[in-house]
């Protein structure tokens, strides 16, 4: 068994680490597999424009470059700590209305795809990519922050795209999702180290990018929260929770 974090942002848009650094970051705690999901924001909004004024997104003339600098520290991290590297982004559609804001992770992607694409249209070519689609935040992260609600409030219409449903995007779990019958996954959204204490995935198998996405696919995964004594510590300490005891989540969310 392995753990996992499929939601991690760099320096290429609002995290504070490098690629490389988080190579290292999440080697050194004897991860499995990551993927780095970069924000890539509409560039018609005014939210999307001033993300790309304040070089909190990227762009289309760079994404080569990140791929190939995610792709050249894959090879890396797989020497060095047995962790495979998924390229990604979150496509970031926001506004100022929470329930018109959507986040979507496409894992897996090698090409650029537009962000100003509508949803539906960013889902197959993800897919195209032979990628996989995740909401991310889609309810409630109960924090103090803009929330995403669009996928939520129209999960009915969209359930059947998305590949999974993020049960956790940090320190809490949703409830709403959990009890959805959705497919789930469990991230941080890691922006800076003091982030990495949070719910994790925990997939079992070989660690490859195949087996991490059937097992993804198929649900043949598990949910851990992840307590990270100090951000820069090496060592880990991890308390195991399965999502399928209701009683731990009562107690996790207070209810």
């Amino acid at each position: 068994m392995f753990l996992c974090d499929f939601h991690i942002h760099s320096c290429y848009s609002d995290g504070k680490l490098s690629v490389a650094e988080l190579v290292d970051f999440y080697g050194a705690r004897g991860f499995g597999a990551i993927a780095i999901t970069d924000h890539l924001c509409e560039t018609r909004t005014f939210l999307g424009q001033s993300a790309r004024v304040l070089q909190k997104t990227l762009l289309k003339n760079n994404f080569n470059r990140y791929i190939k600098e995610i792709r050249t520290q894959a090879e890396r991290a797989l020497r060095r700590y047995n962790m495979i590297v998924i390229p990604g982004v979150e496509f970031t559609k926001n506004s100022f209305s929470h329930r018109d804001s959507a986040h979507i992770l496409g894992l897996g992607i090698h090409s650029f795809i537009d962000p100003d694409l509508s949803i539906s249209r960013i889902v197959d070519e993800v897919h195209g990519q032979q990628g996989l689609v995740i909401a991310a935040h889609p309810v409630s992260t109960r924090k103090m922050e803009p929330q995403t609600y669009h996928l939520w409030d129209h999960r009915d219409e969209l359930s059947t795209q998305f590949d999974a449903w993020e049960v956790a995007s940090g320190a809490h779990l949703f409830t709403e999702v959990f009890e959805s019958g959705l497919p789930m996954i469990a991230n941080s959204d890691l922006h800076q180290p003091r982030q990495m204490s949070s719910w994790k995935t925990v997939l079992d198998g070989p660690r490859t990018l195949q087996n991490v996405f059937s097992g993804i696919k198929k649900q043949e995964l598990d949910f851990t929260y992840y307590e990270n004594p100090f951000p820069w510590q090496a060592d880990q300490k991890h308390k195991k929770a399965s999502w399928l005891m209701p009683d731990l989540l009562g107690s996790s969310l207070g209810g």
